[in-house]
């Protein structure tokens, strides 16, 4: 985000000049088995973002050491990965306390992880809706979306796209 030096009344000020936030991104979620709430427009402002929804007991669940590499990977080049914990598909842990040991023990997640929430359908979280919106709901879990640095989804990638994949990781250098 550029910066710009603002006189007024003769003092200066600092200002923060760029795109706003999108709307669906400025909501207070909380994270996953705590009561700590993230607002993804205060915590990763212009940053782009992978979206991914999330379940503890998927086949598809080992893609956690995947994304966490991910993360890491381009974490300096300004990459944000969230994690959407949800139950819509039936295979989420019972317990946000074992959902989180999935993750954080099991996987080694380091990345921002929220509490199970609904990422499709009437009752989906605002993440969600307005990712669908853009593209396509989740049809199951894992799935990835590759968000600029705007708020626009650039690309949607099923669950069977692997965090390794060439295609996602070409997508995601667009965008830093």
């Amino acid at each position: 985000m550029a910066r710009s030096v603002v006189t007024l009344a003769g003092l200066c000020f600092v200002a923060n000049v760029g795109a706003a936030c999108p709307e669906y991104l400025n909501h207070d979620l909380r994270k996953l088995h705590s009561q700590d709430r993230v607002n993804l427009c205060e915590a990763s402002p212009g940053q782009p973002l992978l979206i991914v929804n999330t379940a503890s007991h998927c086949g598809y669940t080992k893609q956690f050491k995947g994304l966490q590499a991910l993360s890491d990977e381009y974490r300096d080049q300004g990459l944000k990965v969230v994690g959407f914990a949800s139950d819509d598909f039936r295979q989420e842990a019972n317990s946000e306390a074992e959902a989180a040991d999935v993750c954080y023990v099991n996987f080694g997640v380091t990345f921002t992880m929220f509490a199970p929430s609904d990422v499709r359908g009437n009752n989906a979280n605002p993440v969600f809706r307005e990712l669908a919106a853009q593209t396509e709901a989740p049809s199951w879990n894992f799935n990835k979306y590759v968000v600029d640095r705007s708020g626009r989804v650039v690309k949607h990638f099923g669950s069977s796209t692997t965090p390794d994949s060439a295609a996602l990781k070409k997508t995601i250098e667009s965008v830093l």
